[in-house]
């Protein structure tokens, strides 16, 4: 098969990888790609939102199927005019993508659905949750304690939508729960947990994410498959009736709240990172589970999850998620990689022929072991090797769970 990947971040990094590993796969493209993807398949200068450049690059490659892997593009119906043209997408539809898309869509399909989630609020008083309509790059949520913090979120959030939404405030451990889906029926993956605060201690703005691991204690498969029954399956049914069926990742982001899990938001594709840790531990033919999706056909799929954890930190930008980096030169990814990690880049670019810094979280570092705290370890110790200038990470990522 011949497989276009559209995306350039260290999520599609993290998919080139494992798409790689595929049997029938013949050709791995991707659009626009970045260095890492570079050395897995071949990148086209192609932006992912440009979809009649897209058709034609698929056209001009005979593309078997195209995997869509930011929300960006499929929130604009990228997949729609693929499909329309009669290439294979694995991604939604611009309408089953508004799940993503538009926080108060997603806040009518739950209500209809039966799903648990947040209370709307009719004004923004402390405790709560403003939340900017539309996308927002994961730093459209601002968690409001006092009124100095709602004033400056209400700011943020007005420059970010023109409409907003006030919720109540969940407390407890939040969880990202994924499935594969085909338009009607859900694949369970392993369920991660995302740190999106800048600092540690949880403290600090939101970002797109500054590490993950997986698996998450207590939720083995049947705790999984229970939560898709009660959430992502719901939700399918109630896509489908409404004439947009959800063929793709639909990801869950889950409080846990003394009240049971209730839904914080929706997402229409792999996390970033959580895929970066989630995907190390399948076993098996993504390229086939995404094909059968595609079709319609997943009743079951070639994918089992290893009883290994990963671990993913994130390499940021001094300035991030306020700033980016652009231009400064990379070091000690090679030995890293020599040990066994997995470096997936994010915002990377070459220079000639060497490679430099190209955005505000620039590497994925991963690692996997026996246990959360071997991977931990591990991922820890390939960080310490990789320079770039002004380079941070949070040092507590999964620390919690590595002492479990």
């Amino acid at each position: 098969m011949k497989v276009l990947l559209v995306g350039s971040g260290g999520r599609e990094h993290a998919l080139a990888w494992k798409l790689s590993q595929a049997p029938k796969l013949e050709e791995l493209h991707a659009a626009p790609g970045n260095p890492g993807i570079a050395a897995l398949g071949t990148c086209h200068p192609v932006h992912a939102e440009d979809g009649e450049a897209l058709l034609a690059l698929a056209g001009s490659l005979a593309t078997d199927l195209v995997v869509v892997g930011p929300d960006a593009p499929l929130v604009a119906g990228v997949a729609d005019e693929l499909r329309q043209a009669g290439v294979p997408v694995f991604g939604p539809s611009r309408g089953a993508a508004r799940i993503e898309g538009s926080k108060s869509f997603a806040k009518e399909v739950m209500r209809a659905a039966g799903v648990p989630t947040a209370e709307p609020l009719s004004v923004a008083r402390p405790p709560c949750v403003i939340k900017a309509d539309g996308l927002a790059a994961g730093k459209g949520v601002f968690v409001c304690r006092d009124q100095e913090e709602i004033d400056i979120a209400l700011r943020a959030a007005a420059t970010l939508s023109d409409s907003i939404l006030v919720e109540e405030l969940l407390e407890g451990e939040e969880i990202s729960i994924f499935a594969l889906c085909d338009g009607a029926r859900a694949f369970a993956l392993p369920a991660a947990q995302d740190f999106k605060r800048a600092e540690e201690g949880d403290a600090g703005p939101n970002t797109g994410g500054m590490g993950s691991y997986s698996p998450v204690r207590g939720f083995g498969l049947a705790e999984i498959e229970g939560l898709l029954d009660a959430i992502h399956r719901p939700v399918l049914d109630e896509l489908a009736v409404r004439g947009t069926p959800f063929v793709g990742v639909l990801y869950a982001g889950l409080m846990l709240t003394d009240d049971g899990p209730q839904v914080l938001e929706f997402n229409c594709r792999f996390g970033d990172p959580e895929a970066q840790s989630l995907l190390p531990l399948l076993e098996g033919d993504l390229l086939g589970a995404m094909t059968a999706a595609t079709a319609g056909g997943l009743l079951s799929a070639d994918l089992t999850a290893t009883k290994n954890a990963a671990v993913t930190v994130v390499l940021a930008a001094e300035d991030y998620p306020g700033g980016v980096d652009v231009g400064s030169p990379i070091e000690g990814i090679e030995s890293a990689e020599a040990a066994g990690t997995l470096v997936f880049h994010a915002g990377t670019a070459l220079k000639g022929d060497r490679l430099v810094t190209n955005g505000g979280r620039i590497l994925n570092v991963t690692a996997t072991g026996d246990t959360v705290a071997d991977a931990r370890e591990r991922a820890y110790a390939a960080c310490e090797g990789i320079s770039f200038p002004g380079m941070r990470y949070r040092r507590d990522i999964a620390a919690m769970a590595a002492h479990v």
